[in-house]
Parts: structure tokens; C-alpha cells; sequence
């Protein structure tokens, strides 16, 4: 099989160190830096710039104006050697921006495959994005914030740092994310964002059966809706993992693993 041409548009500018894959197109005026790999397929629009140590896997799209493989914005960064690592078949919109990780934080901001992340987000430094999630225009991520997998964050939510999102949680329009958000739940913008629920509608189109679903829906009233301290809502979420929902159990374990303060 022949391999497929490689576009670089005259006015892009291309540091020799960089190393493009098959059937890579670079755009108008677009800027690759030293150390960035980008994989077969991948789409580059015009006047991105991407800095590295990058490296981007195959088929992604990266529209106009994009800045991705920035330094850290971290006053404690020096210089270190840190990276960004980007997954495959992800959609970039126009000036979002990544940053690459820091030296105290692993060194790597990493994203996953199939995420959308829209025109004006950002994901700051030693953040961990998980696949298949959708970050709406102008979401933004502080530095050191986990997501998980099928994520959405509407327009203009924001995440404060070191926070965890879980698996399927579903983050509303304006929402300020100042705790770590378990599989599974939807929260809504008051002050700061609260529990509203859980994702149930996206759970079905995921295919969560009922059953899966009701266990999940026990499991938020036990942590959200009535009196109960959160050792006795722990105890009830592990009487229910225990009884077959290893979905309940997620959410136990995110729980357990957290270093800051439960969303509540």
C-alpha cells in the first residue's frame, strides 16, 4: 500500500526535528516546534501552533487557531523537560489551548481518543482527560484536574485543581468545580456547583440497562439526599456494591481515592 502524501502549506513553518506521519496536512502559517510527532491523518489548520516535547496520534483535527504543547502556566516551572501526549481521533476547535506538565506534577498533560473539545477550552498543566468526552466552548480545566471517560462539560464550566471528575458525570453551564465529582452525577451551577442527580439520560444512551440505573440513582440518594454522614453513605454504597453493582462500586472507589473534600 502506498503511503498517503504528507501537505505542509508553503507559509507553515516546520522545525526539522519535528516528525510528521502519512497523510498529515498542515495549514496556512501553522508553527510545529522542535520535538513534536504527529500522527497518520492528523489535520493541522491554519496559524495552530504547536510546541513541544508533543506527541499527537493519528487522525485528530486541530482547527484554526489552536495553541497546543504551550510551557506550563505555573510560576514554579522552570524549564524541566515536561510533555503533552495526545491520544487519536480527537476534534480541537478553534484557540483552545493545552499546556504541556510540569516537573512536580509527573511532567505529562495527557489526553485520550474521540474527545471534543470546542472553540476557547483550556486544559492546563498535568491534567488527565480521559476518551470520548466533550468539553463545550469555554470550559476550562486547572492544572492537575482528572477526567474521566464520556465527560461532558458545558459552556464555561470550570474545574479547580487537583479536582477528579468521574465517568459519566455531566458538569452544567456555568458550573465553578471546587470538589471531586463521582461517576456518574450531574451538577448544576448555584455559587458553586452542586449535585443535581444523575446523568440518567446519557446512562441510557450509553445503554445502561434500568437495573444499573436504579442501583446508581440508591447509591446518590444514599451520598446526596438525605442526613447521613458520608462514613454512613460510604457504608450503604458498599452494602449495595456488594450485592452485584460494580457500578456503585466506581463510585465507591472514586470516592476512596479522592485527596480533596467529596462534592456535596
Amino acid at each position: 500500500m502506498d503511503r498517503a502524501p504528507t501537505l505542509v502549506h508553503p507559509t507553515a513553518v516546520v522545525d526539522p526535528s519535528a516528525r510528521l506521519g502519512a497523510g498529515v496536512v498542515i495549514g496556512a502559517y501553522a508553527v510545529i516546534g522542535a520535538e513534536v510527532e504527529v500522527g497518520d491523518g492528523t489535520r493541522i489548520g491554519p496559524h495552530c501552533t504547536i510546541e513541544g516535547p508533543t506527541r499527537i496520534g493519528r487522525d485528530n483535527v486541530f482547527h484554526g487557531h489552536a495553541a497546543i504543547g504551550g510551557a506550563p502556566q505555573d510560576k514554579k516551572y522552570r524549564g524541566e523537560r515536561v510533555e503533552l501526549v495526545i491520544g487519536d481521533g480527537n476534534a480541537i476547535r478553534e484557540f483552545v489551548t493545552i499546556n504541556r506538565g510540569t516537573g512536580d506534577g509527573g511532567g505529562t498533560t495527557r489526553i485520550g481518543d474521540r474527545n471534543w473539545i470546542l472553540a476557547y477550552c483550556h486544559v492546563a498543566h498535568d491534567c488527565i482527560v480521559g476518551s470520548d468526552c466533550v468539553f463545550s466552548n469555554n470550559a476550562t480545566l486547572a492544572g492537575h484536574v482528572s477526567v474521566g471517560n464520556h465527560v461532558i462539560l458545558s459552556g464555561f464550566a470550570g474545574v479547580h485543581q487537583f479536582c477528579r471528575i468521574g465517568d459519566h458525570a455531566f458538569i452544567g453551564m456555568g458550573a465553578f468545580v471546587n470538589g471531586d465529582v463521582p461517576p456518574f452525577l450531574m451538577v448544576a451551577q448555584e455559587k458553586y456547583a452542586r449535585p443535581r442527580g444523575i446523568n440518567a439520560e446519557g446512562l441510557k444512551r450509553r445503554g445502561f440497562d434500568a437495573t444499573r440505573i436504579a442501583s446508581i440513582k440508591r447509591a446518590y440518594r444514599a451520598l446526596y439526599m438525605g442526613e447521613a454522614k458520608l462514613e454512613e453513605a460510604r457504608a450503604e454504597l458498599g452494602e449495595i456494591a456488594a450485592a452485584g453493582s460494580e457500578d456503585v462500586r466506581a463510585m465507591l472507589d472514586f470516592i476512596e481515592g479522592g485527596e480533596r473534600p467529596l462534592l456535596r
